[in-house]
């Protein structure tokens, strides 16, 4: 008899079930004889997000060091431990270097297939080319319905989709049918890979809304991948000389700035001593406010890894040793006099401190008289900005961005979500790298790109579409508006047959736009709350899984293979007091 389970989902946190599964199978499984199967349209390995077929010109926004799927001794779980190469390992290149898509997805699938062919005998694992569409209880098991018009029959079954497709939101099917019936076009959010940019025009003013990770690969695809070329001058500085093919990008959003880019040096410091001050026992019982309640305790949190660094890497720049400085901060409150005191007794230069209302919303109260002014204003932004990111002497930014991660996966194991955050978590650690703000900059130069500035509102006046911010006076019409985000996560708008299935039954409820899992053990709960034996669910559309997404941080204990560690591990359980019959029909 063999025990027999079902992921659903390829992609990164599909293979990194798979691994767990694999890795864990001999220990949990007396005989051993399992059955995993993988369905998913896409190769495994990279899934669709992460699928080769995507130009070359679109990167990874984390440093090939940065990126694992494998195990290492950092990481705190039952199964074993099974290293393997890093990202910039595994390509043998710059570990400072930014791998393309493609490249990751050679990765990704080499993770897979190792984990593949390392399985414990007895362990077989079947890729099915097709998609999931419905799930229905057999008796000890489960029955997944594929596409293709089988049935497998399982112990068990993970839906680990990633992220995935929905419906246009009421805003968005609004400006669809005025763009269809004014004759505007008009592209709602989306990956810019999946989008059809050919009916973007030439030379035409293009209004985009958003500025993080989705402009900057809008950017690149509507410039260099229309045949525009950036060189160096003599000076070292990098200019864009432009095909004739690219539209005019006018690109606002609600902070009106891109985000910062990542760290272009290697950080040689002292993992920052955090988490300290965030518990459950700081917080007390909920429900919580976010702003009021928790925001201290995490300000807290990224202030104590910013000065640990500053202090202790930059002693020169600080008037208290470390010792002193701990003890006076552990002792106050966020924002208390007392701190703000200490923190000037110790750090007296203004620029060394660190300000989360500037950093958060860095244009807040500044006004310009005429775009001239706002696009200056811009072009310096960036500059001290990639200056910063580039330079060890502020490495404290990079300690502060080693404490959100750690700060993330806390208040996922809490289970404590909240919009802003997310956002403020995105904007500060999961920028672009440096030389897309460099390149970002040389087409502001060039005129290809204007900055719109904060607080943007689109509207339809006299057939066109017009762009305003409170930050300058005047605006801008065109007839296309562009959406550079990526779609909020939205169960109740999912396209996904099987979620859709399982949603119009009342089998899979929805909390916050995500797919409800009691987090003890991931398991599915319906509309009524009750957990689902056999159904399990991980990733970031999952309820307590938004800091699983993207990819682990070698040495850095990552929650992606804690939590899938520890539902690998459940799951084999369930299925292995199983041990039915099962087939492919």
């Amino acid at each position: 008899m063999s025990a027999s389970i079902a992921v659903v989902g390829a992609g990164p946190t599909g293979t990194c079930l798979v691994e767990r599964i694999c890795a864990n199978a001999a220990d949990l499984l007396g005989w051993p004889s399992l059955d995993v199967h993988v369905i998913d349209p896409h190769p495994p390995g990279g899934g669709r997000v992460w699928r080769r077929d995507q130009p070359d010109l679109l990167w990874m926004n984390s440093t090939a060091a940065d990126v694992t799927l494998f195990t290492d001794e950092s990481v705190r779980c039952e199964g074993p431990i099974r290293p393997g190469p890093t990202l910039a390992e595994w390509l043998g290149g710059d570990p400072g270097g930014f791998a393309t898509r493609p490249a990751q997805s050679g990765y990704l699938s080499h993770v897979f297939r190792h984990a593949v062919a390392t399985a414990p005998r007895g362990v077989r694992v079947h890729v099915h080319a097709t998609r999931a569409v419905d799930l229905a209880d057999i008796p000890g098991g489960q029955a997944v319905r594929l596409a293709d018009g089988r049935t497998i029959e399982v112990d068990a079954v993970i839906l680990a989709q990633g992220h995935g497709d929905v419906t246009p939101t009421s805003e968005e099917g609004t400006l669809a049918r005025l763009a269809t019936r004014a004759g505007l076009r008009y592209l709602p959010t989306g990956y810019a890979a999946d989008l059809d940019l050919d009916n973007i025009p030439t030379r035409e003013p293009v209004i985009v809304r958003g500025m993080g990770l989705a402009f900057v690969d809008l950017m690149v695809l509507l410039t260099s991948g229309r045949g525009g070329r950036f060189v160096r001058e003599y000076d070292g500085e990098l200019v864009y000389l432009p095909s004739g093919r690219e539209p005019f990008l006018h690109v606002g959003s609600r902070r009106g700035v891109p985000y910062h880019s990542k760290t272009g040096y290697l950080f040689r410091g002292a993992r920052p001593p955090v988490p300290r001050f965030l518990t459950r026992e700081a917080l007390g019982e909920g429900p919580w406010d976010f702003r009021r309640d928790v925001w201290p305790l995490v300000a807290k949190e990224l202030a104590f890894a910013y000065y640990h660094e500053l202090i202790t890497a930059h002693p020169k720049r600080v008037k208290l040793g470390w010792e002193e400085f701990e003890e006076g901060f552990a002792a106050e409150e966020w924002r208390s006099l007392g701190m703000r005191k200490l923190i000037r007794q110790a750090v007296p230069r203004h620029p060394d401190r660190l300000d989360f209302d500037r950093l958060d919303r860095p244009l807040d109260g500044i006004r310009f008289g005429d775009q001239a002014g706002l696009q200056r204003w811009m072009h310096g932004y960036l500059a001290v900005d990639l200056e910063r990111r580039s330079d060890p002497a502020h490495s404290a930014d990079h300690a502060m961005i080693l404490g959100l991660l750690s700060v993330y996966g806390v208040l996922a194991e809490l289970g404590v979500s909240d919009p802003w955050f997310g956002g403020f978590f995105s904007y500060v650690a999961s920028g672009p790298p440096g030389p897309r703000l460099e390149e970002m900059r040389a087409l502001a130069r060039a005129g290809t790109v204007t900055f719109l500035g904060a607080n943007l509102k689109v509207d339809h006046h006299e057939g066109r579409w017009r762009a305003q911010s409170p930050t300058v006076p005047g605006g801008v019409a065109a007839t296309t508006l562009v959406e550079a985000r990526l779609p909020a996560p939205s169960v109740s708008r999912a396209v996904d047959p099987l979620i859709s299935a399982l949603r119009d039954r009342g089998e899979l409820d929805e909390e916050s736009g995500l797919v409800n899992v009691r987090t003890a053990d991931r398991r599915l709960l319906d509309r009524s709350g009750t957990p689902h034996p056999r159904r399990f669910a991980l990733g970031p559309w999952v309820v307590g899984g938004r800091a699983t997404a993207g990819f682990a941080r070698p040495r850095l204990n990552a929650l992606l293979f804690r939590h899938a560690d520890a539902l690998a591990r459940i799951v084999l359980s369930e299925a292995a007091g199983t041990r039915i019959r099962r087939h492919v029909a």
